[in-house]
């Protein structure tokens, strides 16, 4: 793409730094829910960026190490491969033993190298969040492989797991043409790369109207890696309680509102931050109004009622 090409993508997405304003839809979820909580299982391992398959190494390991040796790293590959072998397990029996519903932003040849995780999805009816072919940096890809890695991805998906994903996030960054090429694709119900609300909304993109499900890195157990960040489970169990807590309060005045958690296989799958997702599980399942919800409900409640919702409560 052209350098021209490229400036006028980044000129037609216009930041939007008003939203709701200080009225934000008064809506309220399915029986009663105060709070959806949307708990987000990260899969990525095995899709991530490896000496073997790309001359370079991830620096999202166990250790977020910036300028990595231009040598194969096997502790990097190694601690990703605790996630797929072990930390994938350990979550997922949590999930089924507490009985919540979660959402899996997985790569799809991270699914394509561990069928056994599509199995547990299927059978729990976890819902699927598109998150790439391979866990990569689409900000610096070029539009026509990014466009080439989204088919390639939706078809592997549906081959693994029988269906395709009805929502998409990116590594980190989306890059400028992200958006155009889900709303290009067709057959998204939402769009999860923004991370600039706390509740759905519709955008118009070239005469196309798009829900945006926004995603967050607030609550996210990638913060156990940078700062400022969780030195312990205490540490993110309470950093989510208290936004739980805040968040029911609030919607006693705004309405409904929705929280974001997202985890991952190779880290929130170590026993020790566990028992801290364990805390806020429970937590959640004591707090009357809070009610984890996979991410599609969310999005199909929301296109499903948002003409309802009042703006003048």
């Amino acid at each position: 793409m052209s350098a021209l090409a490229k400036l006028e993508n980044t000129e037609r997405q216009e930041r939007d730094f008003v939203g709701y304003g200080p009225r934000p839809p008064f809506m309220s979820w399915p029986d009663g829910v105060k709070l959806a909580i949307n708990l987000v299982l990260n899969y990525e391992e095995g899709a991530e960026y490896s000496w073997l398959e790309d001359g370079r190494n991830d620096n999202w390991g166990e250790y977020n190490i910036p300028n990595s040796p231009p040598v194969r790293d096997l502790g990097t590959e190694t601690h990703f491969e605790y996630g797929s072998r072990a930390g994938v397990w350990r979550l997922a029996r949590l999930f089924d033993r507490t009985g919540i519903p979660i959402t899996v932003s997985a790569c799809a040849v991270a699914l394509e190298k561990n069928p056994a995780v599509v199995e547990w999805m299927n059978a729990r009816g976890h819902d699927l969040l598109g998150h790439g072919l391979r866990w990569s940096e689409y900000s610096t890809v070029e539009r026509a492989d990014e466009e080439r890695q989204l088919h390639d991805a939706i078809a592997l998906y549906r081959k693994l797991t029988g269906r395709r994903p009805l929502g998409w996030n990116c590594r980190s960054f989306p890059s400028v043409n992200t958006r155009d090429l889900i709303v290009k694709e067709g057959g998204f119900l939402y769009y999860s790369d923004p991370c600039n609300d706390d509740l759905p909304y519709f955008i118009d993109h070239d005469g196309t109207r798009l829900l945006v499900v926004p995603y967050s890195k607030t609550l996210n157990d990638s913060r156990y890696l940078i700062a400022p960040g969780y030195s312990n489970p205490r540490d993110f169990a309470e950093d989510c309680r208290s936004a739980i807590d805040y968040m029911i309060s609030e919607a006693e005045e705004t309405g409904g509102r929705m929280l974001t958690i997202g985890v991952h296989a190779r880290w929130m799958g170590q026993p020790n931050r566990a028992s801290g997702l364990r805390d806020v599980i429970e937590h959640v399942q004591k707090t009357p109004g809070a009610a984890f919800m996979r991410r599609e409900d969310i999005a199909r409640h929301w296109l499903d009622n948002h003409e309802t919702f009042n703006r003048d409560a």
